[in-house]
Formats: structure tokens, C-alpha cells, sequence
């Protein structure tokens, strides 16, 4: 299976759906991660390099082949000024690499860039099984369709990507402890010690 990951900024797809990735790598499917802004939380001057730097060690310790990882450079908080570019950028990966799933920010994220990226990518994908991704902090609601089931390993790979990004050290969210027990909880709703949940956009059995 071919999986592609839309993260309106970088961290975003290891918050959202790390474990989920780990988890997919390790069953031997082809992941493909595209980040469409490097600038969140950053100053401009230091974006490039230490976001930069922190998406490629992140993506490593998640096993993302560095050919499979793209970094964009649209301006945070301004990707609805950018819907035409954004959305041919998403026309051309899915001429590029027909996937068979893409995860994506929940229909329901609140942040305006996250919104832009839900909503192009349902136009640009939309003949693709598509599976939203939770931001709790984000999400005004969040419908819990589908859940991937985790195993130990699976979350230790997404807390130790996650603690590269040092520069988003501090926001409430961003702790090991968070991200064990939000997993904990998806997996205790389904009866499992860990899961992340997702929001069914559109399923396509082929």
C-alpha cells in the first residue's frame, strides 16, 4: 500500500498520525510525508535550518525513506490566500504517486492552514481512501471512525521523533506523557493498550 501524509507544518504528521506511520513502515508499506510549511513556531531567519533539521532527524527515527519526504515552504497562517497553489501541488502528487490512502488534518481542525489542507486535499484526492488525523487542541470535534492499533514499539518511535523538534519544547502537548495517554486513551476505547484514532473522510475498497 501506498500512503501518503499531508502536514500543513512540520510536526504536525508525527503528532497527528506518528505512530500510525511507524506502524505502516514497519509492515513494509511505501510512506510518503509532504510538510507545506517549515515556519511554525520558528523565527523566518532559523526556519529552514532547525525545522529543516528536525523534520529529517523525525523522519528518520520514523524509517521515512528521505526520498519519500518533501518540505514545502508556504508562509504559516496564510494557506488560504494559497488555495490554488496548494491544490495543484496535490493534483501533481497524485498524478506522481497514486496513492492508495492519505492521512490528512480532521474536517473539523480549527486552524485556518490545517482547514486549507482538509479541504484541498478532499478535492485533489477524492477518488482516494482518505483518513483525517486528530490535533486535539485543534479539533472543535472529532469523529472517532477508525482506529489503527499500536504496539509499544509504535509509540516509542513517535515520542522519540517528536522529541526532535526542540523548538516546539514547552507547548503543553508537546510531552511524552501526553502522547502516551492519548494513545492510551483511543486504545482503552477499543480495548487495546494503544491506538490512534482518525476520522473517516472517504473509504474506497478496491
Amino acid at each position: 500500500m501506498r500512503v501518503l501524509v499531508l502536514a500543513p507544518h512540520t510536526d504536525d504528521a508525527e503528532f497527528g498520525c506518528g505512530g500510525t506511520i511507524a506502524r505502516f513502515i514497519a509492515e513494509g508499506h511505501d510512506v510518503h510525508s509532504v510538510a507545506f510549511s517549515v515556519a511554525k513556531g520558528v523565527k523566518p531567519e532559523t526556519a529552514k535550518t532547525t525545522v529543516g533539521g528536525e523534520l529529517g532527524r523525525a523522519s528518520e527515527i520514523l524509517k521515512i525513506p528521505t526520498d519519500n519526504l518533501r518540505l514545502l515552504d508556504f508562509e504559516v497562517r496564510t494557506f488560504p490566500e494559497h488555495r490554488r497553489e496548494i491544490l495543484d501541488v496535490m493534483v501533481r502528487l497524485d498524478a506522481e504517486l497514486r496513492p492508495d490512502m492519505v492521512l490528512l488534518p480532521s474536517t473539523h481542525d480549527t486552524h485556518q492552514d490545517h482547514q486549507t489542507i482538509s479541504a484541498e486535499g478532499f478535492r485533489a484526492f477524492k477518488r482516494t481512501t482518505m483518513l483525517g488525523y486528530e490535533l486535539p487542541w485543534n479539533n472543535l470535534t472529532f469523529t472517532s471512525h477508525v482506529f489503527v492499533i499500536l504496539g509499544e514499539e509504535h509509540i516509542t518511535l513517535k515520542m522519540r521523533a517528536l522529541e526532535e523538534y526542540e523548538s516546539q519544547k514547552g507547548r503543553p502537548f508537546a510531552c511524552a506523557e501526553f502522547i502516551r495517554n492519548w494513545a492510551n486513551v483511543r486504545g482503552t476505547q477499543i480495548g487495546v493498550p494503544y491506538a490512534e484514532a482518525f476520522e473517516a473522510i472517504r473509504w474506497v475498497l478496491r
